[in-house]
């Protein structure tokens, strides 16, 4: 049971030996310890909890830089055979059979479900709280996406909601492993496989993360990763598609090097184009900073899942915070961003904008979610690109207008609405840091919630 008021003494009880040692030095100026001054809200002019940067990203060396130039040196930056090595050595890391890199996490979901026949007519169901990527691809294979709402306390799509949206239409269920948490793959398969549906995971924030001491992006048909400058695992910009048929893998090849064969199942002169195809491959620059990269990620994702840990038992105790949970099922948390609901009516009905700039004055930089800099996040089944693809002349051919309008009165998901309204979080960056750093985030919306009455 959430409590409704938070004693400072409590609160303190529970700081790490530390940084209650910095207070007492007199090393960091926390408000109600140290003056009146460090007491006040820095956004009405008071001592910030904190002036130091966070751990900046991403994070290079010389080993990244070595190896950077080296594939730069070689002069064959486009794809080629270091591509070919990095794309096993990821694969094999990520415990799937089989594996293609891609110039993007966008681009590898794009190719899965082409290459899994999704097409004009098809309906694919997701979760309306994610980027707009998920919703992009569907929509670029004139498919409808089709919303099952969120589990409000995981974040996750509600898979208990996905079989009421199955429809003669339906061919495959597109769940989102969002924030670096995982989706309930137990019962989403179990829906699928009673279905006959495909299941594509979009696991882009999800790196490393697991399910039942499984990795996510091998626990369904295709699984789609994403390698931009802000996720846990990067090279810029990169992707990479996981699974265990190496025919549907060999197809993803083809359709991402310009339809040109790929393997023993299809074995025309390689110079041909036997399927359509576009040019969603990587390059070798990219490919090395990535195997770079790869050297300490899992340091990092041990790092990271200590500091949230830590930083969560202190946020349990702040009436207004609800950090995301997991299900009992997840075995291993990513964190691509530390994520939470933040509740206004236990903060005198501040407005979620006032109460992050007040963060931010404070020295903690806090986003909106998803990587939202707006006063709101819009739900996915709300964006205006449904509607302009809706009105396109594709989807008019394609569909009919009674089916348009019953997908428009059937597009509702209110949990999905009220998160939109309350989800905030911090980068996984942040989370790189020190417990230190885990104590001026929570000591910093303690301040705040101490000073509500002040901002309102």
């Amino acid at each position: 049971m959430r409590k409704n008021n938070l004693t400072r003494r409590k609160f303190l009880a529970s700081a790490s030996t530390g940084t209650l040692a910095a207070f007492a030095s007199g090393g960091i100026p926390v408000y109600g310890i140290i003056n009146k001054k460090a007491s006040t809200l820095a956004i009405l002019g008071g001592q910030p909890i904190r002036e130091k940067p966070f751990p900046r990203w991403p994070i290079i060396n010389e080993t990244d830089e070595k190896m950077v130039l080296s594939a730069l040196r070689s002069g064959k930056w486009s794809r080629g055979e270091l591509v070919a090595k990095v794309e096993k050595r990821v694969t094999k890391y990520l415990g799937s059979r089989c594996g293609m890199l891609t110039g993007s996490g966008t681009q590898a979901l794009h190719t899965s479900l082409h290459t899994l026949g999704i097409g004009g007519g098809d309906e694919v169901i997701t979760t309306p709280y994610t980027f707009i990527a998920t919703i992009d691809v569907i929509l670029l294979e004139d498919a409808l996406p089709v919303f099952a709402d969120v589990d409000p306390e995981t974040f996750m799509i509600d898979a208990d909601k996905i079989e009421e949206k199955i429809t003669e239409h339906t061919r495959s269920i597109l769940p989102v492993h969002i924030t670096g948490g995982v989706s309930n793959m137990d019962k989403i398969n179990a829906v699928a496989k009673k279905h006959n549906l495909k299941v594509v995971e979009d696991a882009c924030q999800a790196i490393l993360a697991e399910w039942r001491g499984k990795k996510v992006g091998t626990l369904s048909d295709l699984g789609c990763f994403s390698f931009q400058n802000s996720k846990d695992l990067t090279c810029g910009e990169g992707g990479i598609i996981l699974g265990d048929d190496q025919k549907i893998i060999d197809r993803c090849y083809s359709f991402h090097n310009f339809g040109r064969p790929q393997g023993k199942y299809m074995s025309r002169d390689k110079y041909s184009y036997p399927i359509l195809g576009l040019k969603y491959r990587t390059m070798s620059l990219n490919a090395a900073l990535l195997d770079a990269q790869m050297n300490r990620v899992e340091e990092q994702c041990k790092k990271r899942s200590e500091n949230a840990d830590y930083l969560t038992s202190k946020l349990n105790e702040v009436p207004c915070i609800l950090p995301r949970k997991d299900y009992p099922e997840t075995t291993r948390t990513s964190y691509y961003t530390y994520a939470f609901r933040y509740k206004k009516e236990h903060f005198n009905n501040l407005p979620r904008a006032k109460f992050l700039s007040a963060l931010k004055a404070e020295g903690i930089p806090c986003g909106f979610g998803l990587g939202v800099i707006g006063p709101t996040s819009m739900p996915m089944n709300k964006e205006g690109a449904i509607i302009d693809a809706l009105n396109s002349k594709s989807f008019k051919k394609i569909y009919s207008k009674n089916r348009l309008n019953r997908y428009h009165e059937q597009n509702h998901c209110p949990e999905s609405d009220k998160m939109c309204q309350e989800v905030a979080g911090f980068s996984q960056r942040l989370l790189l840091g020190t417990k230190k750093d885990m104590d001026d985030i929570a000591n910093a919306i303690l301040k705040v919630y101490e000073n509500r009455d002040k901002l309102t």
